[in-house]
C-alpha cells in the first residue's frame, strides 16, 4: 500500500527494525548533525529524536538515507521506475488499443495520478497565528552557518502567468519569528515564478510544507522537466494521487506534518548565509528574497524532517543516486546513442557527469556532451566526460581508465568559459557564473605518445617542498597533496614540473591541498572537482594556437587547491564531536 503521509512512513520504518527513537535531550545545534553524519555513513536507520532542545515537536533525520528505505517508499527499485517510463513511452509510440492494453498497469498509474482535492485535512488541525518559527525543532548543522535553517521544505508556489504549479527544495535561513531567506538558486522553478510575479509588482503567495510523504520528499528534490507538476508525478509513482487541500492562495498536502503558509514580496532582499552545502564548502552570504510567514499549520503529533549535507557522503547520495536511476532510461529514450550517465555525489553531483555513448557517427559523443550542457539541471553541471559503451561510467577509476586511453588534447577537449554556473559553485569568484569543459575519452584507436610509462615520483617531490605526497591513479592520474597558500601557490608548483626532462606519462595532474587525501576515493574527487575553475585553474603541457584553434600536448594541468576567497570546507567542532562520542550510548545506539 502506498505511503500518504510521513507519519505512516515512520510506523512502516519502526516496524521492520530502522527506526531508532532517541529519548534524550539534544541539541539542534550541531549536536543532532555529528550524530546524523556518523549513522549516515554507517548506513543506520532513520533517526526520530523525540526530546529536541528548545520545542516540544519531535524531529527526524536520515529518513531517506539508505537505498532500502527509498525502496520501501517507491514499493520498487528506483531504476524498475525508470524502466517503466521507458518500455511505456517506446512501446505507446504510435499509440493502439493493443499497446494500451500491454501498458494496462501503466496507464492505470497515469489516469490516477492527478491530485484529489479535500475541504481540509489532518495538516489543518492546528495553527500557530502569528507565526513562530521559535517553537519548531530547527537545526543549525555547521558551526560557521549563518544561523538555523530550515533544510527539508518543499517550496509549493504557482505561476502568476499560467497558473502552473512548482514544488522544489530550497534551504531557509530563519532570521525571526516569522521570516526566512528563500533560496531560489539558478533555474529553479519557484525562483521563475517569483520573477514573473515581480516583474508584475506583487507578492508571491507561498506554501512550504516540512514533512511530506516519502515520494514526494523524493520529487520535490527531481529535475523533472519545467512544466510537469511534482503533485502529479508524485501521484504517478505512488499509483494515487495526492490528497490536497487550499492553504491560502495555494494547494497543499493534506496530510502534510507543517505547512508555512505565507508571501514572498517583491523588491525585496536580505543577506542569507553562509549554509554548509553539498559541495562541502560553505557557501558565502548573498542578497536573496525574504519568505515572510502569515501562519504555521500542523497535524496532531506533528514531526519535523531535516536533512544535513556537506562533504560526501551524506543523506543527499543515496536520494541523488536515487533520481538517476529513476531519469536515465527517460533520457535514453530521447538520445539513443546515451547507453548510461551518471553524475557523481563525490564531487557535489553538478561539478562530474560521465556520459557512456554508443556513437554512430563521428564525435557523436561531443554533440551529446553539449546537449547535457543545455538541458535542465544538467546544465549546471562543470565537466562531462565522455566514454565508450563498454566502460562503466558510474565508476571513477574506469572513467580514469578511458581518459588515459582515449584523451588526445587537441582533439578531444572543449572549454567553455563565460558560462552560466551552479549559485553554490565558488570557483569562480562569481555567482552564477562560471566555466565548463568537456573530455572526450572515446575510442580514438590511439593512445597519446606521452602517456604510459614509470612516474618517478621521487624527481617530482624534489621539485618543490610544498609537494607532501604523490598518488598516480589507473596510470592517468597524478594527484599531488600540497602544502601551499596563497592564490597562486597551486599553479606555481604545477608549473615547476614543465621544467621536468620529459612530460609526465599521465593524461591529468591535479594539485589539491593537505585537508584532501589521496587514498580517499570519495573525498579525492571532492577535493579535485569542488575547487577549480575550467577556464583560470587549468593549463596544458604545451598550448598554441593554429588559426582560431588551441593545439594543446601532454596533460592537463588542474590547480585544484584551496585559494583565499574560497569559502572554508566543513569541519565540526572538536567540542561537538567529543560531546556526540561520550553520549553515544546514551542515545540508544
Amino acid at each position: 500500500m502506498p505511503f500518504h503521509s510521513l507519519q505512516q512512513f515512520i510506523s512502516f520504518l519502526e516496524s521492520k527494525g530502522d527506526l531508532l527513537r532517541i529519548k534524550v535531550e539534544v541539541d539542534p545545534v550541531l549536536e543532532i548533525s555529528e550524530i546524523a553524519i556518523r549513522t549516515v555513513q554507517k548506513d543506520g536507520p532513520a533517526l526520530l529524536f523525540e526530546n529536541v532542545k528548545g520545542s516540544k515537536f519531535p524531529l527526524l533525520i536520515n529518513v531517506l538515507g539508505s537505498a532500502r528505505r527509498i525502496e520501501w517508499a517507491l514499493g520498487r527499485k528506483p531504476a524498475d521506475v525508470g524502466a517503466e517510463l521507458k518500455h511505456f513511452a517506446e512501446s505507446m509510440m504510435p499509440p493502439s488499443p493493443s499497446a494500451a492494453m500491454k501498458n494496462f498497469p501503466t496507464l492505470k498509474r497515469i489516469l490516477a495520478m492527478g491530485p484529489k482535492k479535500r475541504s481540509s485535512g489532518p495538516v489543518k488541525k492546528n495553527r500557530i497565528e502569528p507565526a513562530d518559527l521559535g517553537q519548531l525543532p530547527i537545526n543549525q548543522s555547521w558551526p560557521g552557518d549563518g544561523g538555523k535553517f530550515i533544510t527539508f521544505p518543499l517550496v509549493l508556489t504557482r505561476s502568476p502567468n499560467d497558473g502552473k504549479s512548482n514544488v522544489g527544495v530550497y534551504r531557509m535561513h530563519v532570521y525571526n519569528k516569522n521570516e526566512t531567506g528563500m533560496h531560489w538558486q539558478i533555474a529553479k522553478g519557484g525562483g521563475f515564478h517569483y520573477q514573473q510575479a515581480e516583474a508584475k509588482g506583487q507578492a508571491l503567495p507561498v506554501a512550504v510544507v516540512v514533512g511530506a510523504d516519502p515520494i514526494l520528499m523524493m520529487c520535490g528534490i527531481l529535475p523533472l522537466p519545467e512544466n510537469l507538476s511534482e503533485i502529479a508525478f508524485a501521484g504517478f509513482l505512488r499509483g494515487e494521487g495526492t490528497r490536497m487541500t487550499e492553504v491560502g492562495a495555494i494547494s497543499a498536502p493534506a496530510e502534510a506534518e507543517f505547512i508555512l503558509e505565507g508571501s514572498v514580496p517583491p523588491q525585496e532582499r536580505r543577506r542569507e548565509g553562509p549554509y554548509g552545502d553539498h559541495f562541502g564548502h560553505y557557501s558565502l552570504a548573498a542578497d536573496f528574497p525574504v519568505f515572510k510567514i502569515d501562519r504555521i499549520w500542523h497535524r496532531d503529533g506533528a514531526v519535523f524532517p531535516i536533512a544535513i549535507v556537506g562533504k560526501p557522503p551524506q543523506e543527499d547520495q543515496v536520494i541523488g543516486d536515487a533520481v538517476q536511476e529513476m531519469l536515465l532510461p527517460l533520457l535514453k529514450v530521447m538520445h539513443p546513442e546515451i547507453v548510461d550517465i551518471w553524475a557523481y555525489m563525490e564531487a557535489g553531483f553538478h561539478n562530474l557527469l560521465a556520459i557512456s555513448v554508443k556513437q554512430r557517427f563521428a564525435k557523436e559523443s561531443v554533440k551529446t556532451g553539449l546537449w547535457a550542457l543545455g538541458e535542465g539541471q544538467l546544465s549546471l553541471t562543470k565537466v562531462v566526460v565522455l566514454v565508450d559503451p563498454d566502460v562503466n561510467a558510474r565508476k571513477f577509476t574506469d572513467v580514469l581508465r578511458a581518459i588515459r586511453d582515449n584523451f588526445h588534447p587537441s582533439d578531444d577537449f572543449l572549454l567553455l568559459p563565460g558560462t552560466s554556473q551552479d549559485t553554490l559553485d565558488f570557483t569562480s569568484g562569481k555567482m552564477n557564473l562560471g566555466s565548463k569543459m568537456i573530455i572526450d575519452a572515446t575510442g580514438g584507436g590511439r593512445t597519446p605518445d606521452h602517456v604510459g610509462g614509470k612516474v618517478d615520483i621521487d624527481a617530482i617531490k624534489r621539485l618543490d617542498p610544498r609537494i607532501k605526497n604523490v598518488r598516480v591513479l589507473e596510470d592517468a592520474l597524478l594527484a599531488l597533496q600540497v602544502d601551499a597558500s596563497g592564490p597562486n601557490a597551486g599553479r606555481e608548483i604545477l608549473e615547476k614540473m614543465l621544467n621536468l626532462p620529459s612530460m609526465p606519462p599521465v593524461s591529468i595532474v591535479a594539485a589539491v591541498s593537505m585537508d584532501v587525501p589521496l587514498d580517499d576515493l570519495v573525498l579525492l574527487p571532492w577535493g579535485i572537482f569542488t575547487r577549480f575553475d575550467c577556464a583560470r585553474d587549468t593549463f596544458f603541457h604545451k598550448a598554441e594556437l593554429r588559426g582560431g584553434h588551441p593545439f594543446y600536448q601532454g596533460p592537463l594541468y588542474i590547480d585544484a587547491t584551496w585559494k583565499p576567497g574560497y569559502p572554508e570546507p566543513l569541519v565540526m567542532t572538536d567540542e561537538i564531536v567529543k560531546r556526540v562520542d561520550n553520549r553515544w550510548k546514551e542515545y540508544g545506539f
